[in-house]
């Protein structure tokens, strides 16, 4: 069971190279895509958000219903085929998104876990902050979330991430890898 994260530009190469059979969708909405071919409602997720940290005037934040559409999107995934996420440069609200569905998958795994695995596998993974602290408040994390995404860093600078698989399982030999 494998999330692929990624920006953009690379979500047509990693449909057909990898097949995932869902898809999450995290743009701003005047860029927000169509679906994908072949991905009906039921398997690809569109979400119109701008990567913010916080409310600001003119944009549309990630929000509480934008956190139970991820989770309840990811509750119909069976995970025989990844899960593709992915936002503008696939370094922060896809980041985050990835980082949200594995640690409701693994509620007994420490959140630094998933988070360290996500930044050997991507150096640049930088998960939007409300979209951390929403989900660390549903899923009853006490703040761990956030404080697990804080504990990697910024991670380097860049426009554009490289595609990255995390593993949604912990506790397995799947590990995490770069691309």
């Amino acid at each position: 069971m494998t999330l692929i994260v990624c920006p953009l530009s690379h979500v047509n190469a990693v449909v057909a190279e990898r097949r995932p059979s869902h898809v999450i969708t995290l743009l701003d909405p005047v860029s927000l895509i169509d679906e994908l071919e072949g991905y009906g409602p039921g398997r690809h997720l569109r979400l119109g958000v701008h990567d913010i940290p916080e409310l600001t005037d003119g944009l549309i934040a990630p929000d509480e219903t934008t956190v139970q559409a991820i989770l309840a999107f990811g509750a119909d995934w069976a995970g025989e085929a990844p899960l593709l996420v992915h936002c503008w440069a696939g370094i922060s609200r896809s980041t985050a998104t990835a980082f949200t569905l594995a640690c409701e998958r693994n509620p007994d795994v420490d959140e630094r876990d998933i988070a360290r695995a996500m930044r050997q596998a991507s150096r640049t993974a930088k998960p939007n902050r409300r979209l951390v602290a929403l989900a660390d408040d549903m899923l009853g994390r006490s703040g761990r979330m956030v404080d697990a995404a804080d504990s990697i860093g910024q991670g380097d600078p860049s426009y554009e991430g490289e595609p990255f698989d995390l593993p949604i399982r912990y506790g397995s030999p799947e590990p995490a890898r770069g691309r």
